[in-house]
């Protein structure tokens, strides 16, 4: 299997375990909230931070993988720069309407393409933006019910928007620039964003709920829930890195739309969750917007490889033609001289090829 078959599977292997997962751990968290009214989602997210560390370290004892330490100061601003924008996306949804968070939401896909293309130079296609156009279009109609502006909701869901694509951007980056996989990425940023959250956690939690955390009963059944949660979220946190690392931040952001879709068509078939043909239709435009996207992708991603093949293939081609060895007439008489100059090698070959 050729090297580029192996890097489609891996890709379509982690798209569809982040799929799994993220789905998994909504549907076991709704479980936790509306069951044993469990609410606190930023201390939550803390803790899954936590076993995801712990679980990671017992992976590098057993060498599952190799700790590459790279630049401090780049895995603690990543760190907590991802720590501060979860918690600024749960005020968002504290201050905001549900239809007013679900826009901030899809605002983060265009921002995205905005900073890529101007601080990366990034170009997306014309075919691109019209399937990312259609993707939100989609989502829009079957997640958008109510606009409810206010001050203070329209800053955090401003803050949230540039912090998460700032943060996924630099998910990508850092893995190439270092030259770090994404478990080395994610074992070396966990402590700093579960510490983040770990510390504000509990007062954004209060903020939004109006309880405290540490004042909650916890039944067995809370436990149960919130274990199986952490056990989860290593897979989520796991899936995340994997999927930005292998792709981009724009496609995992396309990603979690489709898990957005997912989610909802679950509640409608598995949990009766009310529904109106406006759901439904937006579910298909989203669908359509996905496959669109996901084939512009695919066609470019052979187009570029094509485009590299070929230019591999040149350079071996003049490597191996001596012809091509002897420039400016190689058996040309030389001036003032009677016989003939040999051919030479020219070492700048390539710069001329």
């Amino acid at each position: 299997m050729s090297e580029g078959n192996k890097f489609q599977l891996g890709t379509i292997g982690a798209l569809s375990f982040s799929v799994v997962s993220s789905v998994s751990i909504v549907i076991c968290n709704k479980a936790l909230i509306s069951t044993p009214g469990f609410t606190f989602a930023t201390t939550l997210t803390s803790w899954h931070l936590l076993v995801t560390f712990c679980s990671l370290h017992i992976a590098l004892w057993m060498k599952w993988f190799e700790h590459k330490p790279f630049d401090p100061r780049a895995v603690m601003g990543f760190g907590i720069l991802n720590g501060t924008s979860i918690g600024l996306l749960n005020l968002s949804l504290g201050f905001n309407s549900v239809g007013f968070y679900q826009m901030t939401k899809l605002a983060i896909i265009p921002c995205t393409v905005l900073l890529e293309t101007l601080f990366f130079r990034k170009l997306f296609s014309r075919n691109v933006q019209i399937s990312l156009v259609v993707l939100l279009m989609g989502v829009e109609i079957a997640t958008v019910t109510d606009l409810q502006l206010n001050v203070l909701g329209s800053v955090l869901s401003l803050l949230a928007i540039v912090t998460t694509c700032v943060a996924q951007i630099m998910t990508n980056t850092i893995q190439k620039k270092f030259k770090v996989s994404s478990t080395q990425l994610l074992y070396q940023s966990c402590p700093y964003q579960a510490i983040t959250l770990f510390i504000t956690g509990p007062f954004v939690d209060g903020l939004l709920t109006k309880q405290n955390v540490f004042a909650f009963n916890y039944t067995p059944q809370v436990l149960a829930f919130i274990v199986l949660s952490c056990l989860i979220s290593v897979s989520v946190n796991f899936s995340t890195f994997l999927v930005i690392g292998k792709t981009s931040p724009v496609t995992y952001q396309v990603l979690g739309h489709l898990k957005t879709c997912l989610v909802l068509a679950f509640g409608y078939v598995l949990l009766r969750d009310p529904f109106s043909w406006r759901n439904i239709l937006g579910i298909l435009i989203a669908i359509v917007g996905m496959i669109l996207y996901s084939y512009c992708c695919s066609i470019e991603s052979q187009q570029k490889a094509s485009a590299e093949a070929a230019q591999i293939s040149q350079a071996k081609e003049a490597e191996s033609d001596p012809l091509l060895s002897a420039e400016n007439g190689g058996g040309v008489l030389a001036e003032g001289g009677g016989g003939a100059r040999a051919p030479e090698w020219n070492s700048n070959k390539d710069l001329h090829a």
